[in-house]
């Protein structure tokens, strides 16, 4: 029983460090200069936007950082995505 619980937080924490890899690699891509139709950004953007997706529409329903120049939904994703790991 604790090997099946072991393996399933172990996979579930790997899910989870390479959702926040790619979530880095897509913030430092948006910093850059590349087309949207670029391979690497369509594949950061399919892979990232569903797990973003859910706390933006959060966010906007509360009406929380409107108006603010940084998408907060991207790092409050990550911060959740950490204390996830941190409980596992």
């Amino acid at each position: 029983m604790y090997q099946i619980v072991y393996v399933v937080s172990s996979t579930v924490r790997i899910i989870i460090a390479a959702l926040q890899f790619l979530m880095l690699a897509r913030a430092i891509i948006s910093w850059l200069p590349i087309d949207e139709d670029n391979p690497i950004v369509t594949f950061l953007y399919a892979v990232t936007e569903p797990v973003i997706m859910p706390v933006r529409a959060v966010l906007d329903r509360l009406g929380l950082f409107e108006g603010m120049p940084i998408d907060m939904s991207f790092f409050i994703t990550f911060i959740l995505l950490s204390v996830l790991e941190m409980f596992l």
